[in-house]
């Protein structure tokens, strides 16, 4: 087992050093630009920061849930060695190439979105089109987190009066802990405002954080001290953290999404760090040897054949069209220079293919099928590899879903920002004030809002939680997005005269894949017992990517060849 996961960062550092390194010389990136954090400056959105800090904000809000849930659903399925196959080659050939030149991409055009990018290579309809493509897909990564995350905070209704199971008090301690974190965080905020140094607020921050470990431990959110208005406590949570999302969108970078997505990187740093030393250390001892099959099946009843199956479960273990939006979304609005955007976007992808990687190990430790959410098994395998130790039982997988708590929260309301700027660009509301960025907000988080309040049935017509009936649509969709976005920088790169094969070519096995996966998401849905919601929006979202496509490829034969 160590020794997959050492072979597997070995290549992860060759493949930043060497490839990367020739990327960098293929952009031409050049530190004597200014970039646009600084030609743009306003304190909302446009504001430069640290590289400690930028790559904090944009690791936290990509990694999510996704590198661990993704990982684990398809080893489950198909066996662990398919799914690392993909996630090492998907994120060196395909992952790390979209988000690189999607942020360098953006840097060069004013931090602009990637519908802004390739609009001279599109029609004015078209244009709006993808706009409303880009704006229905984070609505998928919205709903999917902020049921999740609602999951992690209340693992199960109880009975009033009944005794706390360990998984509800598990989701107490992780919902007492992430609202104290929160807090914490736009305190560190406000101070580095008034000129408290990086360094300094770090050293008095962190073992704060760590001290609300202890008092979600001390003093759990359990379904007893929660308000069961809505009908059960996972509503309760749903209903708190839409209204988190909203100010979170609505307030300026430097108020809580630097700050808080600075300090989640640390607990990020922490689980992985931690987790692999326990790996290592559970190697030597015995707790960590492989028990679950490399293969273990071609196709399943619910997934259907392994490719594409495979490739969309993974998600963002290995490529994710999020991290692309992300990357000409908010995080080049906040880098220093350009160079930065090497160690923050290709080092950010490389460094979640290592979580992926950790997350498969869970797994591959497993003698017979877990019961739990992913998180949950996530969490319980990290404890597992510290057995030898004999740390204190629950501590670990406390920390564990703390840590995965913040990857939730953080992708949730980046995401929400995401969509709020979305929205202003489809309307042309310019969003000046914050009762405009109310506005805005409210309405991109109404479909999110309707859709996590639904029973929604899975295959069988039995009903399932939200996130994991939109799980499949969710990774094609969003991989569709990462087709898109490197459509999007090939025809940038082309404009700039510049070859683009490396983007070519996994821009089209990522089209290929994704529209493959999503026709037989919309049958499934459509056609046998499934979700007509999720299957009409799916198919929205397949016609929106087919016209998008179609005309950008019409104008291209059309550029090519101007006699035709």
């Amino acid at each position: 087992m160590s020794v997959i996961f050492l072979g597997c960062c070995a290549l992860f550092w060759a493949a930043y050093k060497v490839y990367g390194g020739w990327m960098e010389r293929r952009l031409d990136v050049m530190d004597e630009r200014l970039t646009p954090a600084h030609t743009m400056r306003d304190g909302v959105d446009y504001e430069p920061a640290h590289d400690g800090i930028v790559f904090g904000h944009h690791f936290s809000s990509i990694a999510g849930a996704g590198p661990i849930v993704g990982p684990i659903t398809a080893a489950l399925a198909f066996g662990w060695g398919p799914a690392l196959l993909w996630i090492v080659l998907g994120v060196i050939l395909i992952g790390g190439v979209q988000d690189y030149t999607a942020m360098i991409a953006s840097l060069r055009n004013k931090g602009q979105s990637l519908a802004q990018i390739g609009r001279r290579s599109m029609g004015a309809l078209t244009y709006r089109v993808f706009l409303l493509f880009m704006l229905l897909v984070l609505s998928y990564v919205v709903i999917v987190f902020l049921d999740m995350t609602a999951s992690t905070f209340a693992p199960l209704t109880q009975a009033a009066g009944d005794a706390p199971t360990p998984a509800a008090r598990l989701g107490g301690t992780v919902a007492t802990a992430s609202i104290y974190y929160i807090l914490l965080a736009g305190v560190f905020g406000a101070l580095r405002r008034r000129g408290m140094s990086l360094r300094k607020g770090t050293l008095i921050m962190l073992p704060l954080v760590m001290a609300g470990l202890w008092l979600g431990h001390v003093w759990p959110a359990l379904p007893s001290a929660v308000p069961a208005v809505w009908g059960s406590d996972k509503y309760f949570w749903t209903w708190v953290l839409l209204g988190y999302s909203l100010v979170a969108s609505v307030l300026p970078v430097w108020a809580l999404l630097q700050p808080r997505d600075y300090i989640s990187a640390f607990l990020l740093y922490a689980c992985l760090i931690g987790g692999a030393a326990g790996l290592l250390l559970g190697s030597a001892g015995g707790a960590a040897e492989i028990a679950w099959p490399a293969f273990a099946a071609w196709s399943t009843p619910q997934d259907g054949f392994i490719y594409p199956a495979l490739c969309v479960m993974v998600a963002c273990g290995a490529v994710s069209g999020f991290h692309a939006v992300m990357a000409a979304g908010t995080t080049a609005k906040q880098l220093d220079k350009e160079s930065s955007a090497k160690r923050v976007g290709l080092g950010a992808m490389l460094v979640e293919a290592v979580l992926a990687v950790l997350a498969l190990a869970t797994v591959m430790t497993l003698k017979d099928r877990p019961t739990g959410a992913p998180p949950m098994v996530f969490a319980a395998g990290l404890e597992r590899f510290f057995e030898p130790l004999g740390l204190g039982e629950g501590w670990i997988a406390s920390f564990t879903m703390l840590a995965v708590s913040t990857f939730l929260l953080t992708t949730l309301d980046t995401c929400t920002r995401l969509s709020r700027l979305l929205a202003q660009e489809i309307t042309g509301i310019q969003a000046r004030t914050a009762g405009q960025r109310v506005l805005v907000t409210a309405l991109v988080l109404a479909l999110p809002a309707f859709v996590a309040f639904q029973q929604i049935p899975g295959p069988g017509g039995e009903s399932v939680p939200a996130w994991k009936a939109i799980w499949p649509s969710f990774g094609a969709t969003n991989q569709l997005m990462g087709a898109m976005a490197l459509l999007m920088v090939h025809g940038w790169l082309r404009r700039q005269g510049k070859r683009a094969g490396f983007v070519f070519w996994p821009m089209l096995f990522m089209f290929a894949t994704t529209l493959l996966a999503l026709a037989q998401i919309i049958w499934r849905n459509l056609k046998l017992d499934g979700s007509r919601l999720l299957g009409g929006l799916s198919a929205v979202l397949f016609l929106l990517a087919v016209v998008v496509l179609a005309d950008m490829a019409g104008r291209a034969l059309k550029a090519r060849h101007p006699s035709a």
